[in-house]
Protein backbone atom coordinates (compact mmCIF):
# COMPACT_ATOMS: atom_id res chain seq x y z
CA UNK A 1 0.00 0.00 0.00
CA UNK A 2 1.07 3.57 -0.47
CA UNK A 3 -1.02 5.91 1.50
CA UNK A 4 1.93 8.85 2.13
CA UNK A 5 4.40 10.45 -0.23
CA UNK A 6 6.04 14.13 -0.79
CA UNK A 7 5.58 16.52 -2.94
CA UNK A 8 9.03 19.31 -2.62
CA UNK A 9 9.32 20.68 -6.74
CA UNK A 10 8.03 23.69 -7.26
CA UNK A 11 4.86 24.36 -10.06
CA UNK A 12 7.59 25.60 -12.48
CA UNK A 13 9.31 22.69 -12.16
CA UNK A 14 6.41 20.38 -12.76
CA UNK A 15 5.10 22.36 -15.72
CA UNK A 16 8.31 22.39 -17.61
CA UNK A 17 9.02 18.32 -16.57
CA UNK A 18 5.04 17.67 -17.70
CA UNK A 19 4.52 20.16 -20.20
CA UNK A 20 1.35 21.26 -18.56
CA UNK A 21 -0.53 24.54 -17.09
CA UNK A 22 -0.11 25.54 -13.75
CA UNK A 23 -2.31 28.63 -13.76
CA UNK A 24 -5.71 26.88 -11.99
CA UNK A 25 -3.43 25.79 -8.96
CA UNK A 26 -1.92 28.35 -8.01
CA UNK A 27 -4.40 29.39 -5.44
CA UNK A 28 -4.36 25.73 -3.87
CA UNK A 29 -0.95 24.36 -4.47
CA UNK A 30 1.41 24.14 -1.56
CA UNK A 31 4.53 22.07 -0.98
CA UNK A 32 4.37 19.02 1.45
CA UNK A 33 6.35 16.41 2.59
CA UNK A 34 3.35 14.30 4.08
CA UNK A 35 0.52 14.07 1.50
CA UNK A 36 -2.05 12.11 3.50
CA UNK A 37 -5.56 10.71 2.72
CA UNK A 38 -7.87 13.44 2.31
CA UNK A 39 -6.19 15.97 1.13
CA UNK A 40 -5.70 17.57 -2.02
CA UNK A 41 -3.16 16.70 -4.11
CA UNK A 42 -1.70 17.47 -7.71
CA UNK A 43 -3.05 14.98 -10.66
CA UNK A 44 -3.08 14.89 -14.51
CA UNK A 45 -6.32 13.57 -16.25
CA UNK A 46 -6.83 11.98 -19.51
CA UNK A 47 -9.58 14.76 -19.26
CA UNK A 48 -7.39 17.29 -19.48
CA UNK A 49 -4.22 15.86 -20.10
CA UNK A 50 -2.90 20.10 -20.36
CA UNK A 51 -3.62 21.11 -17.25
CA UNK A 52 -2.33 19.90 -13.47
CA UNK A 53 -5.69 19.68 -11.20
CA UNK A 54 -6.34 19.19 -7.40
CA UNK A 55 -7.97 16.07 -6.92
CA UNK A 56 -8.91 14.73 -3.73
CA UNK A 57 -6.20 11.76 -1.67
CA UNK A 58 -8.83 9.10 -1.79
CA UNK A 59 -11.25 7.50 -4.23
CA UNK A 60 -14.93 7.29 -4.61
CA UNK A 61 -16.64 6.06 -7.06
CA UNK A 62 -19.50 7.96 -8.58
CA UNK A 63 -22.23 5.07 -7.66
CA UNK A 64 -21.18 5.25 -4.20
CA UNK A 65 -23.78 6.29 -1.68
CA UNK A 66 -21.21 8.47 0.58
CA UNK A 67 -17.94 9.48 -0.14
CA UNK A 68 -15.05 6.63 0.37
CA UNK A 69 -11.21 7.57 0.43
CA UNK A 70 -10.24 4.26 -1.91
CA UNK A 71 -6.26 5.32 -1.35
CA UNK A 72 -5.10 2.49 -3.46
CA UNK A 73 -6.38 0.09 -6.39
CA UNK A 74 -4.37 -3.44 -6.46
CA UNK A 75 -3.37 -3.73 -10.16
CA UNK A 76 -4.27 -7.72 -9.58
CA UNK A 77 -7.05 -7.36 -8.15
CA UNK A 78 -8.08 -10.36 -6.35
CA UNK A 79 -5.64 -11.98 -8.12
CA UNK A 80 -1.88 -12.97 -6.03
CA UNK A 81 -2.89 -12.41 -2.70
CA UNK A 82 0.09 -13.62 -1.53
CA UNK A 83 1.57 -10.26 -3.30
CA UNK A 84 4.15 -12.48 -4.79
CA UNK A 85 7.13 -10.43 -6.24
CA UNK A 86 7.09 -13.15 -9.77
CA UNK A 87 3.73 -12.25 -9.96
CA UNK A 88 2.75 -12.36 -13.87
CA UNK A 89 -0.44 -13.32 -14.12
CA UNK A 90 -4.02 -11.23 -14.50
CA UNK A 91 -4.27 -7.68 -13.97
CA UNK A 92 -7.59 -8.53 -11.82
CA UNK A 93 -8.07 -4.68 -11.73
CA UNK A 94 -10.19 -4.41 -14.56
CA UNK A 95 -12.74 -6.29 -13.06
CA UNK A 96 -13.24 -5.41 -9.95
CA UNK A 97 -16.63 -3.23 -9.49
CA UNK A 98 -14.91 -0.52 -7.86
CA UNK A 99 -12.49 0.07 -10.63
CA UNK A 100 -12.96 -1.29 -14.21
CA UNK A 101 -14.63 2.04 -15.24
CA UNK A 102 -11.75 4.36 -14.28
CA UNK A 103 -9.20 1.81 -15.43
CA UNK A 104 -10.31 1.81 -18.96
CA UNK A 105 -11.22 6.01 -19.06
CA UNK A 106 -10.28 7.52 -16.00
CA UNK A 107 -6.52 7.66 -15.47
CA UNK A 108 -4.61 9.81 -14.23
CA UNK A 109 -0.92 11.04 -12.93
CA UNK A 110 0.02 11.37 -9.49
CA UNK A 111 3.16 14.06 -9.07
CA UNK A 112 5.25 13.04 -6.32
CA UNK A 113 9.20 13.62 -5.15
CA UNK A 114 9.19 10.28 -3.14
CA UNK A 115 6.80 7.94 -1.05
CA UNK A 116 6.68 6.40 2.63
CA UNK A 117 6.72 2.92 3.40
CA UNK A 118 6.27 1.04 6.39
CA UNK A 119 7.53 -2.38 6.99
CA UNK A 120 4.45 -4.85 6.85
CA UNK A 121 4.64 -5.69 10.00
CA UNK A 122 5.39 -2.04 11.33
CA UNK A 123 3.86 -0.16 8.59
CA UNK A 124 4.40 3.49 9.47
CA UNK A 125 5.76 3.09 12.64
CA UNK A 126 8.88 2.00 10.98
CA UNK A 127 8.84 4.42 8.13
CA UNK A 128 11.19 4.94 5.36
CA UNK A 129 11.22 7.53 2.57
CA UNK A 130 11.74 6.13 -0.77
CA UNK A 131 13.02 8.71 -3.13
CA UNK A 132 14.93 8.72 -7.24
CA UNK A 133 18.35 9.47 -7.28
CA UNK A 134 20.44 11.78 -9.36
CA UNK A 135 17.98 14.89 -9.05
CA UNK A 136 15.51 12.93 -11.43
CA UNK A 137 12.10 13.94 -10.25
CA UNK A 138 9.50 14.65 -9.87
CA UNK A 139 7.90 11.53 -10.77
CA UNK A 140 4.24 10.14 -11.77
CA UNK A 141 2.71 7.47 -10.16
CA UNK A 142 -0.25 5.79 -12.02
CA UNK A 143 -3.39 6.56 -10.85
CA UNK A 144 -7.12 6.80 -11.39
CA UNK A 145 -9.92 9.02 -10.65
CA UNK A 146 -13.64 9.50 -10.60
CA UNK A 147 -16.20 12.32 -9.51
CA UNK A 148 -18.82 11.90 -6.94
CA UNK A 149 -21.90 13.91 -6.42
CA UNK A 150 -23.21 14.70 -2.85
CA UNK A 151 -26.82 14.01 -3.26
CA UNK A 152 -27.57 16.37 -0.54
CA UNK A 153 -25.50 19.29 -1.09
CA UNK A 154 -24.26 18.71 -5.08
CA UNK A 155 -21.17 19.84 -4.34
CA UNK A 156 -19.00 17.74 -6.42
CA UNK A 157 -15.69 15.85 -5.06
CA UNK A 158 -13.02 14.85 -7.86
CA UNK A 159 -10.47 12.12 -5.82
CA UNK A 160 -8.15 9.65 -7.27
CA UNK A 161 -6.09 6.38 -5.68
CA UNK A 162 -2.97 5.59 -6.79
CA UNK A 163 -2.06 1.90 -8.62
CA UNK A 164 -0.13 -0.72 -6.64
CA UNK A 165 1.78 -3.84 -7.93
CA UNK A 166 3.93 -6.81 -6.40
CA UNK A 167 6.90 -5.09 -4.50
CA UNK A 168 10.48 -4.77 -6.18
CA UNK A 169 13.41 -5.55 -4.53
CA UNK A 170 14.35 -2.01 -3.24
CA UNK A 171 10.86 -2.80 -1.65
CA UNK A 172 11.85 -5.69 -0.36
CA UNK A 173 14.34 -4.81 1.55
CA UNK A 174 12.13 -2.28 4.17
CA UNK A 175 10.36 -4.82 3.77
CA UNK A 176 7.17 -4.08 2.06
CA UNK A 177 4.85 -5.97 0.38
CA UNK A 178 3.44 -3.97 -1.93
CA UNK A 179 4.61 -1.05 -3.98
CA UNK A 180 3.32 2.29 -5.84
CA UNK A 181 2.49 2.09 -9.60
CA UNK A 182 5.79 4.27 -11.13
CA UNK A 183 5.45 4.71 -14.69
CA UNK A 184 8.77 5.41 -16.70
CA UNK A 185 8.93 8.77 -18.58
CA UNK A 186 8.33 6.88 -21.50
CA UNK A 187 4.71 5.52 -20.45
CA UNK A 188 3.51 8.53 -18.34
CA UNK A 189 1.23 10.02 -21.78
CA UNK A 190 0.44 6.60 -22.89
CA UNK A 191 -0.75 6.03 -19.54
CA UNK A 192 -3.57 9.39 -20.04
CA UNK A 193 -4.22 8.50 -23.45
CA UNK A 194 -7.73 7.50 -24.66
CA UNK A 195 -6.71 6.07 -27.39
CA UNK A 196 -4.59 3.48 -25.40
CA UNK A 197 -5.87 0.05 -25.39
CA UNK A 198 -6.80 -1.60 -22.40
CA UNK A 199 -4.27 -4.52 -22.89
CA UNK A 200 -1.28 -2.28 -23.13
CA UNK A 201 -2.44 -0.17 -19.91
CA UNK A 202 -2.95 -3.93 -18.14
CA UNK A 203 1.15 -4.02 -19.70
CA UNK A 204 2.10 -1.14 -17.80
CA UNK A 205 0.99 -2.61 -14.45
CA UNK A 206 4.71 -4.11 -13.25
CA UNK A 207 6.94 -3.13 -10.32
CA UNK A 208 8.96 -0.09 -11.19
CA UNK A 209 12.24 -0.64 -12.24
CA UNK A 210 14.18 0.42 -8.72
CA UNK A 211 17.94 1.81 -10.81
CA UNK A 212 17.78 4.83 -9.77
CA UNK A 213 15.82 4.64 -6.21
CA UNK A 214 16.87 4.32 -2.85
CA UNK A 215 14.88 4.11 0.56
CA UNK A 216 16.14 5.40 4.35
CA UNK A 217 14.38 5.08 7.33
CA UNK A 218 12.75 8.22 8.57
CA UNK A 219 10.85 9.93 12.11
CA UNK A 220 7.77 8.20 13.23
CA UNK A 221 6.23 11.78 13.00
CA UNK A 222 5.23 11.05 9.46
CA UNK A 223 2.44 8.74 11.10
CA UNK A 224 0.37 12.51 11.72
CA UNK A 225 -1.42 13.51 8.74
CA UNK A 226 -1.21 17.09 10.43
CA UNK A 227 2.75 16.88 10.21
CA UNK A 228 4.40 19.26 7.77
CA UNK A 229 7.82 19.33 9.05
CA UNK A 230 10.07 18.98 6.70
CA UNK A 231 12.84 17.78 8.93
CA UNK A 232 10.37 14.58 8.73
CA UNK A 233 11.97 13.83 5.18
CA UNK A 234 15.54 14.00 6.96
CA UNK A 235 17.10 10.53 7.57
CA UNK A 236 17.28 8.36 10.85
CA UNK A 237 19.90 5.74 9.53
CA UNK A 238 21.64 4.12 6.75
CA UNK A 239 20.13 3.81 3.02
CA UNK A 240 19.10 0.54 1.79
CA UNK A 241 21.51 0.79 -1.30
CA UNK A 242 25.11 2.14 -0.79
CA UNK A 243 24.80 5.22 -2.69
CA UNK A 244 27.91 7.90 -3.61
CA UNK A 245 25.48 11.15 -4.43
CA UNK A 246 23.56 13.46 -2.43
CA UNK A 247 20.73 11.50 -0.26
CA UNK A 248 17.00 13.19 -0.77
CA UNK A 249 17.15 15.63 2.42
CA UNK A 250 20.28 17.19 1.27
CA UNK A 251 19.38 17.36 -1.88
CA UNK A 252 16.05 19.63 -0.40
CA UNK A 253 18.83 22.15 1.76
CA UNK A 254 20.71 22.50 -1.50
CA UNK A 255 17.76 23.26 -3.72
CA UNK A 256 15.80 25.73 -1.32
CA UNK A 257 12.97 23.25 -1.27
CA UNK A 258 13.27 22.36 2.79
CA UNK A 259 12.64 23.84 6.23
CA UNK A 260 15.25 26.84 5.72
CA UNK A 261 13.15 28.37 2.72
CA UNK A 262 9.55 27.05 4.59
CA UNK A 263 11.01 29.04 7.64
CA UNK A 264 11.66 32.13 5.68
CA UNK A 265 8.40 32.24 3.59
CA UNK A 266 5.10 30.88 3.89
CA UNK A 267 4.92 27.35 1.37
CA UNK A 268 2.20 28.93 -0.06
CA UNK A 269 3.18 32.22 -1.73
CA UNK A 270 2.29 31.72 -4.84
CA UNK A 271 5.48 32.98 -6.73
CA UNK A 272 7.79 31.29 -4.76
CA UNK A 273 5.69 28.34 -5.34
CA UNK A 274 6.27 29.35 -8.94
CA UNK A 275 10.09 30.06 -9.42
CA UNK A 276 12.42 27.81 -10.36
Amino acid sequence: MCGRYAVVSKLKIIEREFQVDVSEVLDRFTLSPNVSPGEDALVITNKDPGKAQMFQFGFTPFWAKKKMYVINARSEGDHNKENDPKYNGAKGIVAKPMFRKAIRSQRCLIIADAFIEGTTTKRLSEPYLVYRGGRKRPFAMAGIWDEWTNKETGEVTSSFAILTTPPNALLQKIPHHRSPLILAKEDEQRWISNETPLEEVTAMMRPFDDTDFNAYPISIGIKSPRNKDFELLKPEGERLKKEYDYIFYQELELQGMGETTARKRKQNDQLDLFED
